[in-house]
């Protein structure tokens, strides 16, 4: 027991110990339900099968049958005009944003602090939120476009299936800045202000400056933010659930919210697992892209 003790105050078994929970947590809820989903994304599931190990396989049959559906594509064209969109709007914005607060200002941090307070909302509440902000006949979006002027009578938003995936693009942006902004605030803290005094003296501009110190050395911290922003849109099935539950008639259908449709309203459990088989090969992908950036980062 003493010799214990003794490994624990020289903080080796210690740092041990936490390395091994943190390990056995991401075996127990990480790579264990990914390995099911692989595995059941390759055998016949039915009403039947779904409690028992004992399915059959079917190799790639799932996957041909989930990739000959009309929605299939319609569903990865949505999914890649919401993730390129949300993750650009929410880059280029969060980028401003940390560039304006930045400056020295009265009320700078109470402005910072209200940006990161819709961050902190769960994603349901947020749908919820734009939902009636969105709404046709007395959304607020509408009333303030008519007074400006900008439109003509009344724009439905969820009910429009030109439009309903440009709102959940429009309610995602706004729930992705802060995060974004608060990221690239800390990488532009990193740059040290005598590379802006030099630029200057060498008669540098502003947009000169930021194209040619601010973009540079923040090559890394842009990689990772752009790979967090795609990981998280990826993950936004609440946002969609209480928004446009994909309507309609899929205009707004994207890869999380058919992976729950199939599993759970059709009972299609092995189509709602190949979906998600593809969606955590691009979740890899871009992880992969993330942990570069940070490696870059740190060899800076």
């Amino acid at each position: 027991m003493s010799r214990m003790i003794a490994r624990f105050r020289d903080g080796r078994s210690f740092d041990v110990t936490l390395v091994t929970l943190a390990l056995a947590y991401l075996f127990v809820f990480a790579a264990l339900p990914m390995l099911y989903t692989i595995l059941m994304s390759v055998q016949k599931i039915d009403m039947f099968t779904l409690g028992t190990l004992a399915r059959p396989f079917v190799g790639l049959r799932n996957y041909i049958h989930v990739l000959s559906m009309p929605v299939a594509w319609r569903v990865a064209e949505n999914t890649a005009i919401f993730v390129i969109l949300s993750v650009v709007f929410q880059l280029v914005i969060g980028l401003a944003l940390a560039i304006y607060f930045r400056q020295d200002f009265p009320g700078a941090a109470t402005l910072r602090g209200l940006f990161l307070a819709g961050w902190v909302m769960p994603a349901l509440v947020v749908g919820a939120i734009w939902r009636w902000l969105l709404a046709g006949d007395f959304g607020v979006v509408n009333y303030l476009l008519g007074a400006l002027g900008l439109i003509k009578g009344h724009i439905f938003w969820i009910a429009d299936p030109h439009v309903a995936l440009y709102s959940l693009v429009i309610a995602n942006v706004w729930l992705g800045i802060p995060f974004n902004m608060l990221l690239l605030a800390v990488g532009l803290a990193a740059i040290p202000g005598d590379v802006y005094e030099a630029a200057a003296l060498d008669g540098a501009g502003p947009i000169q400056r930021f194209l040619c110190v601010t973009l540079p050395m923040m090559r890394a911290t842009l990689g990772a933010v752009l790979s967090l922003s795609i990981i998280f849109t990826l993950q936004q099935y609440d946002l969609v659930a209480a928004l446009t539950q994909g309507g309609p008639s899929n205009a707004s259908n994207v890869a999380q919210y058919w992976s729950w449709q199939l599993s759970f309203e059709t009972y299609d459990i092995a189509g709602g697992s190949v979906v998600a088989v593809f969606m955590i090969l691009v979740v890899i992908l871009v992880a992969l892209l993330y942990v570069r950036s940070t490696r870059l980062e740190q060899s800076a």
